[in-house]
């Protein structure tokens, strides 16, 4: 347990950072799970709107720190890509 004032501060910091950044990797994570489901159903005009949605999610949650810059960026490339292939495939 902290003792001093700027250690315990410290501590209630971290707390709120915690509870923040998992809020946001939740709704991250939620948002690329209802892509996954508009890809799987085959669905285009949801996969291209949950897409558009997904792709700036996950750039906030880079640009919070929540996720690091190279996971966002392999995050974007495979959803664009599952999405691209369901659209050729319609197409």
């Amino acid at each position: 347990m902290a003792h001093h004032a700027s250690a315990l501060k410290q501590q209630r910091q971290g707390l709120k950072h915690r509870d923040r950044n998992r809020r946001n990797l939740s709704q991250l994570k939620t948002r690329i799970k209802g892509l996954r489901g508009a890809i799987a159903k085959g669905d285009a005009a949801a996969v291209k709107t949950a897409l558009a949605a997904t792709v700036s999610e996950i750039d906030k949650a880079a640009k919070k720190g929540v996720i690091h810059d190279n996971a966002a960026a392999r995050y974007k490339r495979l959803l664009t890509r599952r999405a691209n292939a369901l659209t050729a495939a319609r197409a």
